[in-house]
């Protein structure tokens, strides 16, 4: 199958992103696909240029030139361009493609989209807690704009949908009527986030990032930290004054909207704000808890992650991955993620007793053992397989 992939960063670095790189490989290596990537930026992925004579196992990449500027200008102007340069590729070039793959909303003629976010669930939770000044204006217009090409793209009962999980299908279905979207979670590597590899990272990564063995970690991976839950977690944090608490805040985000609560919390000495890198596993080996208490999440591929690594996990019921996760048993669930006394309360039951964390941590291992990227891999390729059929 000759694919078209269109995304504009792939790498390992951000849990979208990374996702797209474990099922772009799989694709290529294990379904024998000739994929054709159309982005502005890809790393940690190999790729050959679109000069070489691709063949079926290879992924191509097309490189799509990018502008700076506001978010929504970059966003429509890498819609127009990917679908010149592609338009361009088929008719002058030759390149015939067999099925066109999008992560959310990149083009308007996708068979099939993995939908990773949506903007109607975002746009509500924005007019809760909106951001002032032209921030406030731009994300609103960037959210209405996104919100509208959901309105025309999703409703499109040629476009096969699938969602990351159950929580994301049923968003499709509340605001789009579509009760048809697939559902495939992502995976994890077990082989790469596992409790060894922890263990024997676990004195190193605390040195690098100077936590002491007597601290307890407690970590957050993921970009808009508003929606992420880091307002309820520093809150949480300040009513466990009393422990031996650092945190460890992973992600591209200003932190100067944060600073000023994070003083007025007494917690300056306390946090630890970290870019992403594509060594992630790093900063697992340094945790002791994963805290997600997300306000919205379609899956939250962190969180798996992190109970692949054998930590005890304290994850939002909003989050998609709380589909699969037994609360008490293998994850603690939150039911209001804004609640600060709530999550409180679950980590300080949860740290007065090593034994419920241990049993967690391993109960989350078994969990995780369950989601592969082969098996993610597997139901994207069967959905283009249906869309190339149904086109014929």
């Amino acid at each position: 199958m000759r694919l078209a992939v269109v995304s504009p960063f792939v790498d390992r670095r951000h849990g979208t992103e990374r996702a797209l790189a474990e099922l772009l490989e799989r694709l290529a290596r294990d379904h024998h696909c000739e994929v054709h990537l159309y982005a502005q930026r890809v790393a940690d992925l190999a790729v050959s240029p679109p000069q070489r004579l691709p063949a079926n196992g290879s992924i191509v990449w097309h490189r799509i030139p990018a502008i700076s500027g506001p978010q929504l200008v970059q966003f429509l102007f890498w819609c127009f361009l990917n679908s010149v340069i592609r338009t361009w590729d088929r008719f002058v070039r030759g390149l015939r493609i067999d099925a066109v793959l999008s992560p959310g909303i990149n083009c308007f003629d996708a068979d099939v989209i993995l939908v990773h976010v949506v903007f109607h669930r975002l746009d509500e939770l924005r007019k809760e807690s909106a951001p002032g000044g032209l921030r406030g204006i731009h994300r609103r217009l960037y959210y209405r704009m996104m919100c509208a090409f959901e309105r025309w793209v999703y409703v499109n009962p040629r476009v096969r949908l699938a969602g990351v999980s159950r929580h994301t299908a049923s968003q499709l279905l509340r605001y789009f009527a579509r009760d048809d979207a697939a559902v495939t979670p992502h995976g994890v590597d077990s082989n790469t986030f596992c409790p060894m590899a922890c263990t024997r990272r676990r004195a190193g990564a605390r040195h690098r990032w100077r936590f002491i063995e007597s601290e307890i970690v407690l970590l957050l991976i993921g970009n808009d930290w508003r929606n992420k839950g880091l307002t309820a977690l520093l809150e949480a944090a300040a009513l466990c004054g009393d422990l031996p608490l650092r945190l460890l805040v992973v992600g591209d985000e200003d932190v100067a909207p944060f600073a000023g609560l994070e003083s007025r919390l007494g917690l300056s000495h306390r946090v630890t704000f970290a870019p992403p890198c594509r060594d992630v596993l790093d900063f697992f080996a340094a945790a002791d808890v994963y805290v997600a208490p997300s306000l919205e999440d379609s899956f939250n591929l962190p969180v798996l992650e992190a109970m692949a690594c054998g930590l005890p996990v304290i994850v939002s019921a909003c989050a998609g991955i709380s589909d699969w996760i037994h609360d008490g048993l293998d994850g603690i669930l939150l039911r209001d993620p804004k609640d600060a006394a709530e999550l409180a309360a679950n980590l300080r039951n949860l740290l007065r007793n090593p034994d419920a964390m241990r049993r967690l941590g391993e109960a989350a291992v078994r969990t995780a053992s369950d989601f592969t990227w082969e098996r993610h891999a597997a139901v994207v390729h069967a959905l283009l397989v249906t869309q190339c059929a149904q086109r014929r």
